[in-house]
């Protein structure tokens, strides 16, 4: 009985094949192809669970909040850079902003150390007016109220 005998060579280059078409069908796979043209997809003329928000004008008490608190995190970073929970808590009630509203984040890790950025919120109807510490710098920012009622996710207010 005589038989052929393959070469390291011929297995080599069916290895080499077969890994090309395994990553060719990865990368293919995990794509659709373009719909023909003159053709809608559903994504499109879905109607969208929500309506789109409407534009309109700022609501004044958001933006007096927000002015607020941009005012009051700058005057405490400028006598500190790195202020902890209790004076960013303490400074935004200061500037008029309800305790019940406030919410802070950690100054400080699990391990001792210094955080690099704090995020103070201050909920004002249905937005979130949020400020950010960071390197000796302010930055707010408006974000709707999360589903919970509060602008923070978790139990660390």
């Amino acid at each position: 009985m005589t038989g052929r005998r393959h070469t390291g060579s011929a297995k080599s280059a069916v290895g080499a094949v077969l890994a090309s078409g395994l990553l060719l069908l990865a990368f293919t796979s995990c794509t659709a192809a373009p719909p023909p043209p003159g053709t809608t997809t559903q994504a499109a003329t879905a109607a969208p669970s929500e309506p789109a928000p409407v534009a309109t004008a700022a609501d004044p008490a958001v933006e007096a909040t927000a002015r607020s608190v941009e005012a009051a995190l700058r005057k405490l970073v400028a006598a500190n850079s790195k202020p902890d929970r209790e004076a960013v808590r303490s400074a935004l009630a200061v500037a008029g902003i309800p305790e019940a509203n406030i919410e802070v984040s950690v100054s400080r890790t699990p391990t001792g150390l210094d955080v690099d950025a704090m995020e103070a919120a201050a909920l004002t109807g249905r937005t979130c007016v949020m400020g950010q510490i960071r390197d000796g710098g302010v930055v707010v920012t408006q974000l709707p109220v999360l589903a919970s009622g509060k602008c923070f996710v978790g139990d660390a207010r």
